[in-house]
């Protein structure tokens, strides 16, 4: 089920026909841009809608946070998303498309009802081949699974330019969720008087986190905020800006916020875990600071001593996650999960 494309010299090649379930790239830097820019040129991406979903003209389906599908406020708009969502799992198994999943989350950060669980479930069972993003992720014993390390950000970042790291200066950046943890970073920072050290919320909460956030910080001039979404020109200047990133989530597996910091060449402070316990080992020592349990002043105080030792002329280690690399798998895994689902046609475009 691949497509015959001609090349200049008048031979052909297979093009794979990739559909994300993600929406275009947007000029800002979200995990598609690592599915659209380290595609190599014979796996063709498109994005997703419902329309194309449905009308199966592509060859392979790859899933990310398929949760996401399945949501919305109304009642009607969620039943409408789940019947589209059964029709496209028909289309796929009658004309033999393999579906690809990556495991961003070892489960969905907002649980949802139990008909979008038996759904999630039935996806996953259509699923031919899981993409985990680091060795640790556990997968069900029946699920076929790859191991694909989640890109680095250093070239993408290369052109932007960088502002000089200040001393004491802590920042969190990212989407603003409850289970992210904000709100006891800023309990944790204002606990006490910390001379010479801020604390830098920049990210999009949802309207109730904002009006509490800003609450938390109205009489603490060391507690700065940007409650936005930034570009990737603001987003440098801010990391660059830091002497440590912290990242207090409740509960923490991949994250792109951990490997755009270490791009930047910023040390982390982040939740113990399987995850970040290799990612440790695999950026070396100083880059990846782990607590256990809940944030505490501690924590936060040795970060920011062991951020300080840290030579400002070193980079962590972050080998085999450049975008070409990353595309490359990618294709390796569409072209075997094509095979064992059995989808042998060719299709002309």
């Amino acid at each position: 089920m691949t497509t015959e494309t001609a090349t200049t010299s008048g031979t052909t090649r297979d093009t794979v026909r990739v559909l994300h379930s993600l929406a275009p790239p947007d000029g800002t830097t979200k995990y598609v841009d690592q599915m659209t820019e380290g595609a190599p040129d014979d796996v063709e991406v498109s994005y997703f809608s419902w329309k194309r979903a449905l009308a199966g003209d592509y060859d392979v389906l790859h899933l990310h946070w398929p949760e996401f599908l399945l949501r919305a406020k109304s009642g009607r708009t969620r039943f409408g998303k789940r019947q589209a969502m059964r029709a496209t799992l028909l289309v796929t198994r009658v004309r033999r498309i393999p579906i690809v999943r990556t495991v961003h989350n070892l489960h969905p950060h907002e649980r949802g009802g139990r008909g979008e669980r038996r759904l999630l479930a039935k996806i996953d069972r259509r699923t031919t081949t899981f993409i985990r993003l680091n060795p640790t992720t556990e997968v069900e014993p029946w699920m076929d699974a790859v191991t694909i390390l989640h890109g680095h950000y250093r070239d993408r970042f290369a052109e932007h330019p960088r502002e000089a790291r200040e001393a004491g200066l802590v920042l969190y950046f990212g989407i603003i969720r409850p289970y992210k943890g904000v709100e006891k970073l800023i309990d944790v920072f204002t606990s006490r008087d910390r001379p010479g050290q801020r604390l830098r919320i920049v990210g999009s909460p949802t309207p109730e986190l904002s009006e509490r956030i800003a609450s938390l910080t109205a009489d603490t001039p060391d507690v700065t905020t940007r409650l936005a979404f930034v570009d990737d020109d603001e987003l440098v200047r801010e990391i660059s800006r830091a002497s440590l990133v912290v990242l207090p989530y409740a509960e923490m597996h991949n994250s792109g916020a951990a490997l755009v910091a270490l791009s930047l060449d910023r040390p982390i402070l982040v939740p113990r875990s399987a995850s970040n316990s290799a990612l440790s080992a695999e950026a070396g020592p100083g880059w990846v600071i782990e607590y256990d349990g809940e944030l505490t002043d501690a924590a936060l105080s040795a970060a920011l001593e062991s951020a300080r030792t840290i030579d400002p002329s070193s980079r962590p280690r972050l080998d085999g996650r450049d975008w070409d690399e990353v595309g490359r798998r990618h294709r390796a895994v569409y072209r075997d999960a094509m095979i064992a689902a059995g989808s042998g046609r060719m299709r002309a475009r």
